[in-house]
């Protein structure tokens, strides 16, 4: 590691709560770890006795003590955790009950409004009585078609003070996107709102409901929060109630029920695009002692704290967002584009709002690279210790202008996991220095390698991320899955017994991480694996490019790169661009990178939580069709690549 390279160090790392467990650990097992990466070491080694320390270290509230933390580490998938605990997640979330703030919720171009720790007690309280007069027990499934409001965030817990399992797509989902997700649970109740609001204009949510409980017969009951008006109409939607009207006045005491470990908390789903979506099921236990350590180790996440994460209900950085509450921070809630009404509304936000900790995607951290957003100037920051990114890779340039147009004094975590885990490999660290274009760490007890073909762990070399021992996070099945083949099949059909993520990654000699791209978007042109990520940081950071897409297409008993280009206003795709791409691709990369052939595009597709679709695009110029695109924010685009003639020769 050059000194060139490191963007930012901590200047107190003795005093975060990481170096806080390394004395703990030292303390209980007689040890003498010094640092970060000797007590990585001993938590992949000694899993046992780490989760151990984590559940003790985060005070995991329990009425029924565990009598053996893990049964087996090395058995994936089935690996059991924390065997005859009882404990409920809402209770470990709702621990304090004070009149320290718990949420304040911001929705576009409106005043902000907050619940303390008392009041959000109150109001899940209360929803938890009307729940259960309704019916609502243990195993049942409620859904969540609603913006990031705190009205989710109180029916999540409500539902899981019960034992309810919680389900939640967001409403700029289609119909067909949420009935591909929702169709396979069987909501028994839905919680809805009447609208949103999205760059300045109000979106009536009412109609699309209605064509959603058309085909979901399982739902008796839509629960609808006034949220674009304060009494909207639902007179035409069958079984509806208004949020104030179905929560109890009056309510029972709130009673946590003591479920095990492994009891179902919430139904996240894969992003759908090729395929019907997986519906992952993940524990209470699991999901409350993965999100814990990563708060309070990797984040340093603390009471005083304002966390952020701009997402919605469909992502799962919302589940891990509001896990915060067990630390007792406060919870920052946005509903809204990021972008109104101008690229320093968020900056502004965090401001406003004293935020610490915020959470974005590297899309919204490049979209203002590229709209020359300067934070810095604009704003104070003082409150900003923590920027988050996640979704795709940040690349170097996108570091570069954090700290030296956001703010220079800021830990930049880039961090990386998933929906499939509901939680992070790799992730940030308050006792380590920011290495331009790298994840800092591999997250403790996450015993992650980067694989090639034979099995190998392989340090500075391009592999496979795989992790080869059990952690308490792991989906405990998919639903309507009964002989769990298409859990093996997710995870563990390349490497039997070993979780196979699907990132293609390196890890360096001193532990940071680079991710390169997704292993089923990986280019092979004659026979050598090239990350899509190498190729999107050289082109994107050309001052004509908007955007890009590159893939490889089946072509002679080969592979080949195709690059696709969305120009920025003013620019068109020249055969003199085409050379200076090639150019720059070749000494950026190498040879191997350079595309075979560079076409303009009118649009790039992502799905709604910002990932580009690589494979989908891949299909369709290889004859193919995706059916399911209401996984996508935007659909229309697909159809620039069908039948283009110059990949015909």
């Amino acid at each position: 590691m050059t000194k060139e390279t490191i963007l930012w160090t901590p200047s107190h790392p003795e005093q975060t709560q990481m170096a806080q467990f390394i004395n703990r650990v030292n303390e209980i097992y007689d040890l003498e770890l010094k640092s970060y990466d000797e007590l990585f070491n001993w938590s992949v080694n000694h899993i046992s006795e780490f989760w151990e320390q984590i559940w003790d270290f985060s005070e995991i509230k329990h009425s029924i003590p565990y009598t053996k933390v893990v049964d087996d580490d090395k058995k994936m998938p089935g690996a059991k955790w924390f065997l005859g605990a009882k404990l409920n997640y809402a209770e470990n979330l709702l621990r304090y009950r004070d009149n320290k703030i718990a949420i304040k919720f911001k929705g576009e171009s409106q005043s902000v409004r907050s619940l303390t720790y008392h009041e959000l007690f109150d109001e899940v309280e209360k929803l938890a009585h009307s729940l259960r007069e309704f019916g609502i027990q243990k195993g049942d499934c409620v859904a969540g078609f609603i913006p990031n409001l705190p009205e989710a965030i109180i029916a999540m817990l409500a539902s899981a003070s019960i034992g309810a399992i919680w389900s939640s797509s967001s409403p700029d989902f289609g119909i067909k996107g949420v009935l591909d997700r929702f169709s396979q649970i069987e909501p028994k109740i839905i919680f809805a709102a009447n609208g949103y609001i999205y760059n300045g204009k109000t979106f009536d949510s009412l109609d699309k409901l209605q064509g959603i409980l058309t085909n979901l017969p399982s739902v008796e009951k839509v629960v609808v929060v006034g949220y674009t008006e304060e009494n909207p109409d639902i007179s035409q939607i069958e079984n509806a109630i208004l949020y104030s009207d179905f929560t109890s006045k009056s309510p029972y005491p709130l009673e946590f029920e003591q479920l095990p470990f492994d009891h179902p908390l919430y139904i996240m789903y894969s992003s759908g695009t090729t395929g019907l979506p997986k519906s992952i099921v993940h524990s209470a236990g699991g999901t409350l002692i993965q999100h814990m350590k990563e708060l309070q180790l990797h984040c340093n996440l603390i009471r005083e704290d304002n966390i952020f994460y701009f997402t919605t209900c469909g992502w799962m950085m919302w589940n891990w967002l509001a896990s915060s509450l067990s630390v007792g921070a406060t919870v920052v809630l946005f509903d809204g584009s990021p972008f109104h009404p101008d690229g320093n509304a968020m900056w502004k936000m965090t401001d406003e709002l004293d935020i610490t900790v915020f959470g974005t995607s590297a899309k919204f951290i490049d979209a203002c690279k590229d709209a020359m957003i300067r934070p810095g100037e604009a704003v104070d920051l003082t409150s900003l210790r923590t920027i988050l990114s996640t979704g795709s890779p940040l690349v170097d340039e996108c570091f570069d202008y954090v700290y030296e147009h956001v703010k220079q004094d800021v830990l930049l975590a880039s961090i990386s996991g998933g929906t499939d885990i509901i939680s992070c490999f790799a992730l940030g660290n308050p006792m380590l220095p920011v290495v331009r274009g790298e994840l800092q760490c591999r997250g403790l007890g996450m015993d992650v390698h980067a694989y090639n073909a034979t099995e190998q762990s392989m340090i500075n070399e391009k592999g496979e991320l795989v992790c080869i021992s059990a952690f308490p996070s792991m989906p405990i099945h998919f639903w309507n899955d009964p002989n769990g083949i298409k859990y093996q099949n997710a995870y563990f059909g390349t490497f039997p017994g070993i979780w196979y993520h699907g990132d293609f990654i390196r890890i360096s000699k001193h532990g940071g991480i680079k991710i390169f791209g997704r292993s089923d978007a990986t280019l092979n042109p004659g026979g050598v694996r090239i990350g899509t990520a190498e190729i999107y940081r050289v082109v994107e950071a050309m001052d004509f490019v908007e955007d890009s897409l590159v893939i490889g297409q089946e072509w002679e008993d080969d592979q080949r790169v195709i690059l696709f280009l969305k120009m920025k206003d003013g620019f068109i795709l020249s055969d003199e661009l085409i050379v200076e791409i090639k150019s720059q691709v070749r000494s950026n990369c190498s040879p191997r990178h350079v595309p075979a052939k560079i076409l303009e595009t009118k649009g790039i597709p992502y799905t709604i939580n910002l990932k580009k679709v690589e494979i989908a695009v891949k299909k369709i110029i290889q004859g193919g069709d995706v059916t399911n695109r209401d996984a996508l924010v935007n659909p229309e685009v697909l159809d620039y690549y069908k039948n283009i003639p110059e990949l015909q020769s």
